[in-house]
């Protein structure tokens, strides 16, 4: 008889316990998902901000490049498509993973959905670096150009402009890819524990 009390009792603690990892498991769950929802917000609005940059570049450039420096329509009608693509392929990646409802789905397919962000987000570097490049040979040529005269001070005020850009974008850049890391392998752990 006490060992079937104590049996009986046994057995209540394991379903106790089965039910409190079961809950521990369902609370874990939620807390990756809204850690996950947390970065790939603050990818999106970190994009959503580059993409205004982008966008204000046009109105800007025409003042600064074309009125202030007298470079060429030209020079500043390239500057406008680059920075349009720009901002096109910046919004194309966002959109991609900015749903509301991207982590309270299928976690495979969100894991699909920021990996494919993640390499287009590497992969534009493939046209970014190259196209920067051009962009700052025609600006420097533009520059002697129309300023023979002061033309070391507008190459060295280009160089440190062009540096600090590089630092900060590059900066950017590394940021969101060790982001989108983060939520490909919070989601594998997530894949992993079902």
């Amino acid at each position: 008889m006490n060992e079937n009390f104590d049996l009986e009792n046994m057995r209540q603690q394991m379903t106790t316990l089965k039910n409190k990892l079961n809950q521990q498991e369902i609370v874990n769950d939620r807390l990756m998902r809204r850690s996950m929802k947390k970065e790939v917000s603050s990818i999106a609005r970190r994009n959503y901000i580059l993409m205004s940059v982008a966008l204000l570049v046009i109105p800007y450039g025409y003042w600064s490049f074309v009125k202030l420096s007298g470079l060429s329509i030209a020079f500043w009608i390239a500057t406008c498509i680059l920075m349009l693509i720009c901002a096109g392929a910046t919004f194309y990646n966002t959109h991609r993973i900015d749903d509301p409802g991207l982590m309270s789905h299928s976690l495979i397919e969100a894991r699909k959905k920021v990996a494919c962000a993640k390499k287009f987000d590497s992969n534009w570097l493939l046209f970014g670096i190259p196209m920067i490049i051009l962009w700052l040979g025609w600006f420097f040529y533009e520059l002697y150009l129309h300023n023979e005269t002061n033309f070391t001070g507008a190459f060295w005020g280009g160089c440190i402009g062009a540096i600090t850009g590089t630092v900060i974008g590059l900066g950017l850049h590394f940021k969101t890819q060790r982001q989108y890391q983060e939520i490909i392998d919070q989601i594998e752990d997530l894949i992993t524990e079902e």
